[in-house]
């Protein structure tokens, strides 16, 4: 067995007084509130914030107004949606919608815009929703009074 020596604590703990006393109370205490504390979270901080700068408010209202634009219009979808190519066509608009949803979320997100982020979220919930009125009486989860084919006869 190798005999390991005793610490003598009250020495250690002397040593580490002497090592907060060298410290000024500002530095252990920053008064500033918001400053990063290293240099790297302060060089993301900036990064943030010239992220924000170069986004524009205009810039996300237009996305924003660009995907209702396409959500809305998805509801005057002027070809027949019931089979086929038609169909396919349909949910890829659909598809469209719900990821512009997303790509608005991103950008309303990284710009703070609470009301336009909850618009995103429901453009979302309405590709799905429309994607789901479509996909599922044709995989046998809701019953229709018609019998519904993902292919025409």
């Amino acid at each position: 067995m190798v005999a390991v020596p005793e610490r003598d604590w009250a020495k250690e703990m002397a040593k580490i007084d002497k090592q907060l006393e060298s410290i000024s109370d500002e530095s252990l205490f920053p008064t500033k509130k918001g400053e990063p504390s290293t240099p790297k979270a302060a060089a993301a901080k900036a990064e943030t914030l010239e992220k924000q700068r170069t986004t524009t408010t205009l810039g996300v209202l237009l996305r924003l107004l660009l995907s209702v634009a396409l959500g809305v219009g998805v509801l005057f979808w002027p070809y027949d949606a019931r089979c086929g190519v038609g169909l396919a066509g349909y949910l890829a608009a659909v598809g469209a919608v719900a990821a512009s949803g997303v790509w608005t979320a991103v950008w309303t997100w990284r710009h703070r815009s609470a009301r336009g982020h909850t618009l995103s979220l429901l453009l979302i919930l309405w590709g799905l929703v429309l994607g789901a009125m479509e996909v599922l009486p044709r995989i046998g989860y809701a019953r229709t009074d018609q019998p519904v084919t993902w292919g025409c006869r």
